[in-house]
């Protein structure tokens, strides 16, 4: 018996449906369903039955149902009463990309810190592949990621855009009045990419080689104000998400002939446990960007 498993049934028991309580606790729903069934086998009772569409507790379901919340609140009483001893409240840590950390967290961080000033949040800039190791490593709460990655199925998540990659020059650059741009086009450029733990690199390079091209790449890169400025010299070009070109002046973000899309969310463990603080952070986030869409009709 874990506390995810009696976190899972409870959520499930308030909510009389796995479907409900998979959505609020931000898992899938045969995760939910397993922690029930883990839970029935060990005790060797059944949990629930079925009134129509909605899941009712047994006799012994409400046993441990009353059991389980009791629990519950003594382990967040518990974590409370150590933070307030300390008097240190643990930071939620988040990895995040340089290039995401230019659109996605400044505002929402400002937003968040705003309403909840008693959460600390500690930002550390990793590629999200890098990032993803270190959520599995529990270096890292949680990370903002492209989630264009083969192991993504091994964390939970929260998507919040559908974006495209899009080449970035100056808007004097020869290229920066076209509709869209080739492989074949792109290759003929002085490119800069980024690092090798970013997903883009990697998403990038296989385009290129399956186009049968070889990319001109003459610098890698973390740092997106060094890449603008190579940028603006009018002699180079990059690659960004189309939701980052209305924030830099003089940069045009040119569609590719066949599109790379890209899905961007928060990632965590599978099976960790989420604190009160953790949470409500990813609360905050998923609410923040159903109001604030970071990808409009125009850019998609």
């Amino acid at each position: 018996m874990t506390l995810n498993q009696l976190r899972y049934f409870c959520t499930a028991s308030r909510c009389h449906s796995i479907t409900k309580a998979a959505e609020e606790l931000y898992v899938t729903q045969p995760t939910v369903s397993v922690a029930i069934r883990d839970l029935e086998i060990e005790f060797g009772i059944n949990l629930f039955s079925r009134k129509g569409n909605q899941l009712m507790l047994t006799v012994e379901g409400e046993a441990l149902y009353k059991k389980a919340v009791y629990i519950l609140q003594y382990c967040d009483e518990l974590q409370a009463d150590c933070s307030s001893t300390l008097r240190v409240r643990p930071p939620v840590h988040i990895g995040i990309p340089p290039m995401l950390s230019t659109v996605f967290f400044p505002e929402l961080l400002e937003a968040f810190q705003a309403e909840h000033p008693e959460i600390p949040v500690v930002l550390e800039e990793y590629g999200s592949v890098r990032a993803c190791n270190l959520v599995q490593d529990d270096t890292l709460d949680f990370a903002l990621v492209n989630m264009e990655q083969y192991n993504i199925d091994k964390f939970n998540n929260i998507i919040l855009a559908d974006d495209q990659i899009v080449f970035c020059v100056s808007k004097d650059h020869p290229l920066a009045q076209k509709e869209s741009v080739t492989t074949q086009e792109m290759s003929k450029e002085k490119l800069i990419f980024f690092n090798a733990d970013s997903v883009q690199n990697q998403l990038l390079k296989l385009r290129f080689e399956l186009d049968g091209c070889t990319p001109s790449i003459i610098m890698k890169s973390s740092q997106i104000y060094t890449t603008l400025q190579f940028i603006k010299s009018k002699k180079y070009g990059c690659f960004f998400y189309s939701c980052m070109t209305d924030k830099f002046s003089g940069v045009v973000g040119i569609p590719l002939a066949t599109p790379i899309r890209v899905k961007i969310g928060v990632v965590w463990k599978k099976g960790k446990y989420i604190s009160n603080d953790m949470q409500t952070l990813l609360n905050f986030t998923k609410n923040y960007y159903k109001k604030h869409p970071l990808i409009t009709e125009r850019d998609s």
